[in-house]
């Protein structure tokens, strides 16, 4: 397979998970705890299982990461090329009866996000894109390039997580840079609407991990924004712990 199969296989997959959590939404669910005392339900488990299950049969040489298994310790260590999965990011939300929540089924070559698929389940929109190459959204209008902007001159829009709201380093960081405005939402989504021009930046100073986030770096790197620690140094994937540091998000500089 080269770069656009492997794409299309990653988008194929995540849509796919995406109807079955629709699924389990309409028909009604249960909220438990994992180890760490983060929510998981039948839509995680489902999810995941359709996702791995049809990268391992499409792809058996490219090894799978995905959060509940590693979460369950049943995951193996990175490769130097490997699938990070994650079956439905922001569960919260999901769980509250929120829309911002997703899908991302993401490669990594080198320690690198180098394309990925991102379904918003909510919202009917998948958004895939391969590093270099470009981005695109696919919603009931069908598919579409798209590409991250410039700050507009009024103030750059920025995006926040809703559980941090309170938080005063997104104020702090909104006012320094002169923000149009904050809006806060959950998961992958934030990555997004960067990818799609509809927003500008997205400042992360609290834990996320890294199948939160490869998927969704791929397709905004792809639509020509970037990924950063805050020093500047790109974000590495494959660490023992799958842990983020800090990070800024941001659409064209």
């Amino acid at each position: 397979m080269d770069d656009s199969d492997l794409l299309d296989l990653a988008a194929r997959l995540a849509q796919r998970a995406a109807d079955a959590i629709m699924a389990v939404r309409a028909a009604g669910f249960a909220v438990e705890a994992k180890r760490d005392l983060s929510p998981v339900t039948a839509a995680d488990r489902i999810a995941e299982a359709l996702i791995v299950d049809g990268l391992r049969e499409a792809t058996p040489g490219i090894p799978v990461v995905a959060e509940e298994a590693v979460e369950a310790g049943l995951a193996g260590g990175p490769a130097a090329r490997f699938w990070l999965v994650d079956p439905l990011d922001g569960t919260r939300e999901f769980a509250a009866g929120e829309t911002s929540f997703a899908v991302n089924v993401g490669l990594v070559v080198a320690g690198r996000p180098h394309l990925g698929a991102v379904a918003l389940p909510a919202h009917g929109e998948v958004f895939g894109g391969i590093a270099g190459l470009g981005a695109w959204k696919r919603d009931a209008g069908g598919q579409r390039p798209v590409r991250a902007r410039r700050a507009p001159a009024e103030g750059p829009v920025v995006m926040a997580s809703r559980h941090y709201a309170d938080d005063p380093r997104i104020a702090d960081f909104a006012r320094a840079r002169g923000a149009a405005r904050v809006v806060h939402i959950g998961s992958a989504e934030k990555f997004c609407r960067l990818a799609e021009g509809a927003a500008d930046l997205y400042p992360r100073f609290g834990t996320t991990m890294e199948w939160d986030t490869a998927a969704p770096e791929a397709v905004l790197r792809a639509a020509g924004g970037e990924v950063a620690q805050w020093d500047g140094t790109p974000l590495r994937y494959g660490k023992d712990d799958w842990r983020n540091p800090p990070f800024l998000a941001r659409g064209l500089a």
